[in-house]
């Protein structure tokens, strides 16, 4: 899984989002895809034989064994790619989700519960959530302006928002990124 672009473009510090449209996200805009939740959580991958759990590397910092790259970013000088679950600090917690269910389908999920960023959706077990099914924004037929998205996240406690492009395109806009009205 690449690096999911912002929706908007970010400013120089790179801490908050400008009103500058991403190149390549306008098709958010034009009211194109799905919203759905962003889960806070640990993306993991299943390819229909191995699990893989999505990793960072800092510029400063060493590719763990088995790792497998897949985008660099010249901005930030990290690296982002893909362990073996196993090589991951988060495999007793995965083992936990995984140990529920017996079929998976090839794709990826988010890794969530009591032990992962603080569990968010306040969770007794880890659990695997797919991403972009059942997980749609409450829009009620509309399509909101990304203000009142971020607006409709605060007022529920989540993360942010994916949009999901019928090609397969993906935006996000997470409520950290978007800072507080001083108005």
């Amino acid at each position: 899984m690449r690096k999911i672009p912002t929706l908007y473009q970010r400013t120089e510090d790179r801490r908050h989002v400008t009103d500058v449209v991403t190149p390549g996200c306008e098709w958010v805009l034009a009211g194109e895809g799905v919203p759905t939740r962003k889960l806070d959580g640990v993306c993991t991958r299943f390819d229909g034989t191995l699990w893989w759990a999505r990793r960072e590397i800092k510029p400063e910092g060493r590719e763990p064994n088995g790792y497998r790259a897949i985008e660099y970013d010249v901005i930030t000088g990290k690296s982002v790619g893909w362990e073996p679950i196993g090589n991951s600090p988060f495999q007793k917690f995965w083992l936990e989700a995984v140990s529920r269910h017996h079929i998976w389908g090839v794709g990826t999920y988010e890794l969530i519960g009591p032990k992962i960023n603080g569990n968010q959706e306040a969770l007794e077990k880890h659990a695997l959530v797919r991403h972009g099914l059942n997980l749609e924004v409450p829009l009620h037929g509309t399509n909101p302006t990304p203000e009142t998205l971020i607006g409709i996240c605060r007022d529920y406690g989540w993360e942010g928002v994916v949009w999901h492009h019928p090609d397969g395109h993906m935006a996000k806009l997470k409520v950290r990124d978007y800072p507080r009205s001083t108005t």
